[in-house]
């Protein structure tokens, strides 16, 4: 049986929130008070239970909306992009109940009669969990109040303005600082330990540090490699340790249901089937799903000697078979790639076997593997375990950092991007590579003697990490937001006509024009099985999927795009209704 932190268990937790998720509300009273509990080790376990807030299987679709993944679904930022949004419409994430139920554990837990040891263990915890929270509200809105107490409804702070970001950040790596320094190496599975806290650490160090540099409206810029050294340090601290190391199977680390072991895992969510189920469902990847990798991904996979794709004659127009020969292996561990064969097809209906695309309309034609379950068993589905701070993150980060630096070594090269390349059996990055042109005009803010080299790091964060909900904040972070604007692609199709999409040169769909009815008696290949016919056309017509020219190109997913406003759209509205409620809650950056 699986040892896990099973959150669900202590929902008792929840007379600790109140019926409102707005920071102005009390709690209700209880007979479980302050006065009755913190009073001792246990209490104060139970009480961390009920803060552990990780993500589930929900990363693998995070990436929707941004230029690896399109989506028929709505997101903020789509929403924005396309409409006219207003402190009045963009009302979500204005959310402070969390924070009281830490800063209530802060104001309390002392009472507890244990050793000093133990009460900075459990303080550490809890500031590792508003450090993470506050790093949340920054990356929203950048100036926001900071509060260290539990507020009562009579407290004057209750109508303080946003504090600036400087000091909310500061306070953020303060409570990383100590909780870097206390918190214990707790072995159970999905626990908080010291590790899990110098990863967060160095995650949203790497985040404000090169937000920082790269973000002029926040006049910070002086103040950036401050945190970078800390993202350095955090990720060096964790690699020194020699506690964890690259899992041998790339694959493996996304359809698992026994990662509680693996070496690369920092932080897990592990699920067991009726105990703590994944929430794992049948039409979460496959079948006419919402979110659907993007070609601008499938491109940025070097082929397999280390050449960019887009370096190759006619690549624009290369068809989905071709897409796959000769590329990094993590193309085809991440996308559903010719020849694989489908087992669990709970929502595609073609079908198991070997797959074939099912097109849709404002589908991109790829189907995405990381995450999938390719089985049937419902106890596998249900027992799905999920990487949530993987080693090979804090690798990245520590060469981003390095690089950012302007320290960046061959020998760091070899501590960390150049593992995770031998991992699957690609060749080393070297300290001055041919500067790609596709990544220098995604990122024409990188400049400086480590150009060539970071930008091939962040080639190297955006594959390795692919799908697994880190892409909108490095966009954010790098102020690459225009990249969003992009209309996403799909497969390529150079006109009507057959097409073998296996790799097997056997046809497997056909394009007709929409003049043309699907007929009711179809066409066979020579394996004797019928051909998918589909009907294509423009953008807006009545076509069974569209192409970007009518009858040829690539296929169309999400065509309205609209605008990107820099630098308004890295940030979001304090929503009206707080704003009216607390006048000094002013807005910034053209909200």
């Amino acid at each position: 049986m699986k040892k896990y932190i099973q959150v669900s268990l202590f929902a008792s937790m929840l007379f600790f929130t109140g019926c409102n998720d707005d920071f102005l509300e009390r709690f209700p009273e209880t007979d479980l008070s302050k006065e009755n509990f913190f009073n001792s080790a246990e209490d104060l376990e139970t009480y961390m239970y009920s803060l552990y807030d990780f993500p589930g299987v929900g990363i693998y679709v995070e990436d929707a909306s941004t230029d690896n993944a399109p989506t028929t679904g709505t997101t903020e930022i789509k929403s924005m992009m396309v409409g006219t949004p207003s402190a009045a419409t963009i009302n979500s994430g204005w959310t402070w109940s969390k924070l009281r139920e830490i800063n209530f554990f802060l104001d309390n837990f002392k009472k507890a009669a244990i050793s000093e040891e133990a009460l900075n263990h459990y303080e550490g915890l809890a500031r590792f969990f508003r450090a993470k929270f506050y790093m949340e509200k920054v990356k929203r809105y950048s100036d926001v109040p900071w509060y260290e107490h539990a507020l009562e409804t009579n407290d004057e702070g209750l109508m303080k303005p946003r504090d600036p970001r400087s000091l909310v950040v500061d306070k953020i790596f303060e409570d990383y600082a100590f909780a870097a320094q206390h918190v214990r190496d707790d072995t159970r599975s999905g626990a908080v330990n010291k590790s899990v806290v110098l990863a967060y650490q160095a995650r949203h160090a790497l985040y404000e540090g090169t937000f920082r540099k790269y973000h002029n409206e926040v006049s910070m810029q002086g103040t950036a490699n401050k945190f970078l050294q800390i993202a350095r340090d955090a990720s060096k601290q964790i690699m020194d340790g020699n506690k964890y190391q690259l899992h041998n199977n790339y694959a493996g680390l996304f359809n698992e249901v026994a990662l509680e072991s693996n070496k690369e895992v920092i932080l897990g969510v592990f699920s067991e089937q009726d105990k703590q189920n994944s929430g794992w469902w049948g039409a979460f990847m496959f079948g006419n799903y919402e979110a659907s990798p993007a070609r601008d991904l499938v491109q940025s996979y070097l082929m397999k000697d280390g050449t960019p794709y887009t370096n190759q004659p006619n690549y624009a127009t290369n068809q989905f078979v071709s897409e796959f020969k000769n590329r990094d292996p993590r193309l085809s561990n991440t996308l559903a790639y010719p020849g694989w064969e489908l087992v669990n097809n709970t929502t595609y209906s073609q079908g198991a076997g070997i797959y074939v695309q099912q097109f849709a309309k404002n589908q991109s034609g790829y189907h995405q593997l990381k995450g999938f379950v390719n089985e049937t068993s419902a106890v596998v589905a249900n027992s799905l375990d999920v990487p949530i701070v993987r080693y090979a993150e804090v690798l990245l980060t520590y060469a981003e950092a390095k690089a950012e630096l302007g320290e960046l070594t061959l020998a760091d090269l070899d501590l960390s991007i150049n593992k995770l390349r031998s991992r699957v059996g690609m060749g080393n990055l070297t300290m001055n590579p041919v500067a790609d042109p596709v990544l220098k005009a995604q990122y024409p803010l990188v400049t400086g003697a480590n150009t060539s080299v970071l930008l091939e790091i962040r080639r190297e964060r955006r594959v390795e990490l692919a799908l697994e909900g880190f892409r909108f904040d490095d966009l954010m972070r790098w102020n690459a937001g225009k990249l969003i604007e992009k209309e996403p692609e799909g497969l390529y199709f150079p006109g009507l006509g057959k097409y073998d999409l296996t790799g097997d040169n056997v046809v497997d769909v056909i394009l007709i024009p929409l003049s043309e009815a699907v007929p009711e008696k179809k066409e066979k290949n020579s394996l004797g099985k019928d051909l998918a016919y589909y009907r294509v056309g423009p953008a807006g017509s009545d076509a069974s999927f569209f192409l970007k020219n009518g009858t040829s190109g690539t296929i169309v997913t999400d065509p309205e795009r609209g605008t990107f406003q820099e630098p308004k759209y890295y940030y979001r509205p304090v929503p009206q209704t707080q704003v009216t409620l607390n006048p000094a809650l002013t807005q910034i950056f053209g909200w």
